[in-house]
């Protein structure tokens, strides 16, 4: 790698990579309050949906950095988007049944792509460049991912509700309709995802061969390691010895948290206020928008006026009482 360049070619691959897993990720927040009236789920199990995505991130971490490490990172990443795609086509049997037992395997399984695809990106954009600007780097290719967040769930409304399901979504949930009927309104809206997700897991199988035989760079992230710490790295045994690693994941873990419970959850508290669906559908958009204002404030910023370290502390300090003021 060119320590003082940054590889353009592999950054427009990871910006497409990032696309990728914002418009996945964040399509959540439409399949919440959707799976919540096609499959009949109270608000707790509805949020079901959230937890199998991200526990896969949780337990499958470290299987993940131990597949990188075996097979390398490209083929890994492949192996990431055919893990996905694989996701995706479970939605299209779990549409047909109405089960949503089985959409939670797919969505678990897309989450396990993603644990893969995000552990072998995230450091790649901090290698192939100076560590100067690598806040820069992450901030271009969250631009990225917040952009494909903002359009998934207005894509995916405009693909599988119509203007007329509001009175539809009534009817279901006043009661007065008789088993049968109510069935057969449920099926037919519920196998609205299969065309959707059989087109995206296709197009994510094709993307994942792409990048087997593309331009991206193979990289050892030992050796970096070795040449960033320097002598420093041998008397460091465990990960526990690095607290900036540890403060990261801990920074990590509150960055996503606060994104997840403000995005996936505004549609149904727009529901309990009155907000109809439908309109409630741009919500998670407005929301992603702010937060890709924040990343190109710190392209302009970081680090020619600020350092990356006062970006944190200005971040974290906004953060923390921004929270007390929701609160």
């Amino acid at each position: 790698m060119n320590k003082t360049k940054t590889n353009i070619g592999a950054m427009v691959i990871l910006a497409f990579m990032f696309f990728i897993f914002g418009f996945v990720s964040w399509v959540n927040s439409i399949l919440i309050p959707y799976f919540r009236i096609s499959c009949e789920l109270t608000h707790f199990e509805s949020y079901f949906v959230t937890f199998a995505f991200y526990i896969a991130y949780f337990i499958m971490a470290i299987p993940s950095s131990m597949l990188l490490k075996k097979v390398g990172f490209k083929t890994g990443i492949m192996v990431g988007f055919i893990i996905m795609a694989i996701g995706m086509y479970v939605f299209v049997p779990a549409a047909m049944v109405r089960e949503f037992g089985l959409f939670l395997t797919g969505l678990f399984l897309i989450g396990t792509g993603l644990a893969i695809l995000q552990t072998a990106a995230n450091p790649f954009v901090t290698i192939i460049g100076p560590i100067e600007s690598a806040a820069r780097r992450i901030s271009v290719v969250g631009i990225c991912n917040k952009v494909a967040g903002i359009i998934s769930p207005l894509v995916f409304a405009a693909v599988i509700l119509n203007p007329g399901d509001s009175e539809m979504f009534k009817l279901i949930e006043s009661g007065t309709l008789d088993e049968i009927s109510k069935n057969l309104i449920l099926d037919d809206l519920i196998r609205r995802v299969i065309v959707p997700y059989a087109i995206l897991g296709t197009a994510l199988l094709i993307f994942g061969i792409f990048i087997k035989f593309s331009s991206l760079p193979e990289i050892d992230t030992e050796e970096s390691n070795a040449e960033s710490e320097g002598d420093s790295s041998e008397n460091r045994k465990s990960v526990f010895s690095y607290p900036y690693l540890v403060l990261g994941a801990l920074a990590i873990f509150f960055h996503v948290g606060s994104q997840v419970v403000a995005i996936d959850t505004v549609i149904n508290y727009a529901g309990s206020m009155g907000v109809d669906m439908l309109e409630a559908k741009v919500f998670p958009s407005y929301t992603l928008a702010c937060t890709m204002i924040g990343y190109i404030i710190g392209i302009f910023l970081i680090p020619k006026v600020i350092s990356q370290r006062t970006a944190l502390v200005i971040c974290s300090t906004l953060g923390l009482v921004l929270s007390l003021l929701a609160v």
